[in-house]
């Protein structure tokens, strides 16, 4: 089984397509309407949907932990610095991120890219 991803309002559209490309499968927080959600609601239809969160906003980073903290489940969120690598690195890491990983192996975690 392989995990789906979830794109934040601020993910590059490069990546998203690359991604697609490679047949992952993504939603983005636009194309679910979700675009004006607040961090914690996102991440609450991110984990709703199945999906795990990719983002490059610190906030959901610490929304993340403080789920983590008060041992309230979520899907998992993939964390990326902005600026730390470029897209091409990016759609690579997700890639075999949602390729070789269970959507068990995600919940309640936060990865960090670049791998």
């Amino acid at each position: 089984m392989s995990v789906n991803l979830y794109m934040d309002v601020h993910i590059r559209r490069e990546v998203t397509d690359g991604l697609r490309l490679r047949q992952v499968d993504v939603l983005t927080a636009q194309e679910d309407g979700s675009g004006q959600l607040t961090d914690p609601q996102l991440l609450d239809r991110a984990s709703a949907l199945g999906r795990a969160l990719f983002t490059q906003d610190k906030d959901l980073l610490r929304e993340a932990a403080r789920r983590q903290e008060s041992a309230e489940p979520f899907a998992g969120v993939i964390y990326a610095k902005q600026q730390k690598s470029r897209i091409g690195k990016f759609v690579d890491d997700l890639e075999l991120i949602a390729k070789v990983s269970d959507p068990g192996d995600l919940a309640n975690q936060v990865l960090f890219l670049p791998l």
